[in-house]
């Protein structure tokens, strides 16, 4: 790290937000509903979080605080759910060999590990299979099916991918090989001739939830295999881990049952049960009780996805198999090494391709392409739509068709804009908030065409600055331990956690820390508070000592040498007063923000 002299530094840009500060209106709370939420221990601070987030009727308090296993659905609701069992038991019968073909991504990696485990309790010879990102790409590769054909293996199973990949089934099935799909994307071009297509996401689906990720698929899929087994129902539980992990790494919305997976597998998490998850949340320093969807999102998942961005991804689906401790310090220190080459490859491909868009010309969407390794451009991809508020889809120029991952802003549905420019790809898939294609080279400039008119046809009033819709505001002498435990609850429930509006700082100091993030010192009467803004190399320019400022960040409480101390995570910085202002816009008359409580 870096401290600058900020008493003699020149202010060289003025303090301007980079985002909009949004106050979303408040839900009506009744008197029964407080009364329901007193019962279960939530503070009237938690309780207007709550009610900004329309989280205040039974039904979701029910689904966020009761036991999670109540809110589980019928796994024999899935389609194909008969079909898929009864292949199983075939396989059982006649002693077959399974391959399971996972996606290289977290999603597809404990997906995978989620279907080995179920299979192999129940007996079958069942061997991992991860496709090489660069040489075979997304879906069934015929590298799988050649690798099954040569093991003799004469049934695959796909997790989190396979519900396009409708030439390869075809293939596998000339050579004697039948494939079992299971899968969340959504579908085009009918559904493959598979044995059988588990995805929620079918036109003809009856499941009550069809957002789950494609490990929870993998879960739901071994909960019907084991449910007639002796324990079997109580083992299929025990996969929640690698689900949740799976579901928070792939962003589906945490509501349903992907809040009662995410809650059953952050408890299952922090019980260290599984040693391969153990060792690499020991690595990452993360103890096991402090585990919450933050630190899967920031600390597990990209060390899963390290492998398949720089690497080969099998080996990250050993870890989550394996029980050797030899075995697990050697795959750890594998995975740890290719994490840290990830972030250097991505903080490089993203100055570069910063650069390569140029000064902001208002583009409704961001196409840019670049010789970056095709691991990291999703990572790219979505840093450019977190900052800019608009999508963006970064191409690898370095494979041959390009390789491009886009990310989503503003609710802006990829998958559907994709499926309507269908022509334009060698392939493509994935839902609303992400997707991926193959594109030649010579239609780069027809992309960009196509999805301009895509996007500015949904967003006809243009790109929007992007926004930070806050929950709460306090003054600063309410951020406190008391708040942290107040909010607590929302954390083992798989929710974003509390975005604060934070009036009454001053800036006694700014430094500028590695890895492109800036790190503040803010005064509060007598004592200080810290921060940490990741991603933003601007404030260190734009923020001075002696500035006083609103801030919006995140409370978090950190361990060093023994002691818990309170930190903000910094998402935006304004100059003091901009609070106040916003929330007056909102409520249409003066506000006070005082101590202890916050502005309604």
């Amino acid at each position: 790290m870096q401290d600058r002299d900020l008493a003699s530094a020149p202010m060289t840009s003025p303090l301007v937000p980079a985002f909009a500060w949004t106050v979303p209106v408040a839900h009506p709370v009744t008197d029964a509903t407080i009364a329901d939420a007193r019962r279960r221990g939530l503070s009237a601070r938690l309780i207007r979080v709550l009610s900004r987030r329309g989280m205040v009727d039974p039904v979701s308090l029910a689904a966020r605080f009761d036991a999670p296993d109540t809110a589980l659905h019928d796994p024999w609701l899935l389609p194909d759910a008969d079909r898929a069992v009864a292949r199983i038991r075939r396989a059982i019968e006649q002693r077959e060999r399974v391959l399971v073909l996972g996606d290289f991504d977290a999603d597809g990696l404990t997906g995978l590990a989620v279907l080995v485990l179920a299979l192999r309790h129940l007996g079958l010879d069942t061997e991992p299979y991860v496709p090489d990102r660069s040489d075979e790409g997304h879906g069934l590769s015929m590298g799988a099916i050649e690798t099954a054909a040569a093991e003799g293996r004469t049934l695959i199973l796909t997790a989190d991918t396979g519900s396009t990949s409708h030439a390869e089934i075809a293939a596998a099935s000339t050579r004697g090989i039948e494939v079992i799909v299971t899968d969340h994307h959504q579908l085009h071009g009918g559904l493959p001739d598979a044995v059988a297509v588990v995805n929620p996401q079918r036109a003809d689906s009856r499941y009550p939830d069809r957002r789950l990720s494609g490990s929870g698929v993998a879960f739901k899929v071994a909960q019907l295999l084991l449910a007639d087994r002796p324990g079997g129902p109580e083992l299929a539980l025990t996969f929640a881990d690698l689900a949740a992990i799976g579901s928070i790494a792939d962003v589906v919305p945490m509501d349903g049952e992907n809040r009662a997976i995410a809650r059953l597998g952050l408890t299952r998490l922090a019980s260290g049960t599984r040693p391969g998850l153990a060792a690499l949340l020991t690595s990452a320093g993360v103890a096991p009780e402090r585990v919450s969807p933050e630190t899967v999102s920031f600390a597990l998942a990209p060390r899963i996805n390290a492998l398949g961005r720089v690497g080969h991804a099998l080996d990250a689906a050993r870890l989550l198999l394996a029980d050797d401790t030899a075995e697990i310090e050697r795959l750890v220190t594998v995975i740890e090494a290719a994490n840290l080459e990830r972030r250097a490859l991505m903080n490089a491909a993203l100055e570069e391709a910063r650069a390569a868009l140029g000064p902001d010309d208002g583009a409704p969407v961001l196409v840019v392409a670049g010789p970056w390794a095709p691991g990291v451009v999703g990572l790219v991809a979505g840093r450019l739509a977190d900052r800019m508020g608009r999508p963006a889809v970064v191409f690898s120029t370095l494979v041959d068709p390009w390789r491009g991952s886009a990310r989503s802003a503003a609710g802006f549905d990829l998958a559907a804009a994709f499926s309507a420019n269908a022509e334009l790809f060698e392939r493509f898939g994935g839902h609303a908030a992400a997707a991926g294609c193959h594109l030649r080279a010579e239609r780069i400039d027809a992309f960009r065409v196509a999805m301009t008119r895509a996007v500015t046809e949904a967003r006809p009033e243009g790109p929007a600055r992007p926004t930070l819709a806050l929950d709460l505001a306090v003054s600063a002498g309410s951020v406190d331990h008391v708040l942290l435990a107040e909010l607590r609850p929302l954390d083992g429930a798989g929710d974003e956690p509390p975005l604060l509006g934070i009036t009454g700082l001053t800036v006694t100091r700014v430094r500028a820390a590695t890895g492109g993030h800036t790190q503040l010192t803010l005064r509060r009467g007598m004592d200080v508070l810290d921060g940490i803004c990741f991603g933003r190399t601007d404030l260190v320019d734009m923020v001075h000592e002696g500035d006083a400022v609103d801030v919006a960040g995140r409370l978090r409480s950190r361990r060093f040498q023994g002691l818990e101390t309170l930190q903000i995570e910094v998402e935006d910085v304004a100059p003091a007063g901009h609070l106040r202002a916003i929330w007056r816009e909102r409520d249409a008359a003066p506000v006070t923000i005082s101590t202890p409580v916050a502005v309604a």
